[in-house]
């Protein structure tokens, strides 16, 4: 069994008091967030912001604090782990990746959760969105 990792991020930018969350549009017509394979030498939070740079031309503060990991197999005999992290962009203008990417937008919660394609990515959606609105109402250290 080989072993594949990657890193990305759910990336927000906040508009007035609410959160908008980025997601983006597979080629392969999938909505999902930023992410892509571990080069050698970087870490994990260095992959994640090279990821979104290149596939969206954002630059993002990352939270490490917020970790999330899901393993699927994308192929027979690869088990890959994915792990999130949430990050803050530092704008909403995007300059999407059309190698990888067909489309990619701020989304509001309701929306994001009506576009994202797998059961996965949902799931550590809800989990960050909890973590942000705890680290918005101070619950958070």
């Amino acid at each position: 069994m080989r072993k594949e990792k990657s890193c990305g991020a759910i990336v927000y930018i906040r508009e007035s008091d609410k959160f908008k969350y980025l997601l983006i549009k597979m080629n392969q017509g999938h909505w999902s967030f930023p992410k892509g394979h571990v080069e050698i030498g970087e870490t994990e939070e260095e992959t994640a912001m090279r990821e979104i740079k290149e596939e969206t031309n954002l630059e993002c503060l990352i939270d490490t604090d917020f970790r999330e990991i899901v393993t699927y197999s994308p192929y027979p005999n690869v088990m890959k782990d994915v792990v999130f992290f949430v990050g803050e962009a530092n704008t909403n203008q995007l300059k999407i990746q059309t190698e990888e990417l067909s489309d990619a937008g701020f989304f509001d919660e309701d929306e994001a959760l009506s576009l994202i394609t797998f059961q996965s990515d949902k799931a550590i959606f809800q989990l960050a969105i909890q973590y942000l609105n705890k680290l918005s109402h101070g619950e958070l250290n």
